[in-house]
């Protein structure tokens, strides 16, 4: 298996992790269940993609040849 792939998969039980601890009921308006939960998917899915690929861009980048 492709170790970005393995790396997506942790990265993104990281970010839903500490997602978890921001309380982001007061951001949205009241009624609004499922645009909050939609901005949740988007923001976690952005985030695992982000940290995910500076880590593997860094590691690739820090070889010395």
């Amino acid at each position: 298996m492709n170790v970005k792939v393995i790396l997506y998969f942790c990265i993104a039980f990281l970010v839903i992790w500490a997602m978890d601890a921001v309380n982001i009921n007061q951001i949205f308006k009241k009624n609004r269940v499922a645009q909050a939960r939609v901005f949740y998917l988007l923001l976690g899915l952005s985030l695992t993609y982000l940290i995910t690929n500076f880590i593997y861009d860094f590691f690739l980048a820090s070889q010395i040849f």
